[in-house]
């Protein structure tokens, strides 16, 4: 496989890039994509079957089992992070090794209908938080130890990518595989 397909099917919708300048329409537009996020992938996998599921998205790369579970972990962690942010003056956050949660059994091999649930429960929970914050809140910063002080409004955009990214590696497998 060429350098440059792999690097289109590891990221389909590009790297992460987080503006210098946003305005609240940046906001407002990211928070929209992390509240649509749990009905965009329960549409798009809840006619999947096992085979389906345990396909990965590229050589080497996860299951679709593993980036629906990868999914709820992270965007809990996400959330966990926003709410240290939000009550703890620049905290250190704990980063948490994604590519050894995704080996354990209960990311290679539990029920999708787990994590769905769990995404679906935690964006509401999430967005309703993120469309009440202030000025202020959006400025808040933490500190992660492998890349530098983030703040919540960069938090926000990324989770956004995130959600797109790893919905646009299920879509373009399942177009790939004629599944939709």
């Amino acid at each position: 496989m060429a350098k440059q397909d792999l690097e289109s099917m590891k990221y389909p919708i590009g790297r992460l890039q987080i503006p210098d300048n946003y305005t609240d329409r940046n906001i407002k537009q990211w928070i929209s994509t992390i509240e649509k996020f749990p009905q965009q992938l329960e549409n798009l996998v809840e006619d999947f079957d096992d085979l389906q599921l345990d396909t990965p998205y590229r050589p080497e790369g996860w299951t679709v089992r593993q980036v629906i579970h990868h999914m709820a972990d992270s965007h809990l962690n996400a959330y966990i992070r926003f709410k240290w942010t939000l009550t703890e003056d620049k905290p250190t956050i704990k980063v948490y090794h994604e590519d050894r949660w995704a080996i354990l059994h209960d990311a290679k091999d539990a029920d999708i209908d787990i994590s769905l649930s769990l995404i679906e429960s935690l964006h509401a929970r999430w967005v309703y938080m993120l469309k009440n914050l202030t000025s202020d809140q959006l400025k808040r910063t933490f500190i992660h130890p492998e890349k530098k002080e983030i703040s919540i409004v960069q938090l926000i955009a990324m989770y956004a990518w995130h959600s797109e990214h790893h919905l646009a590696h299920i879509t373009s497998l399942a177009k790939r595989e004629d599944w939709i």
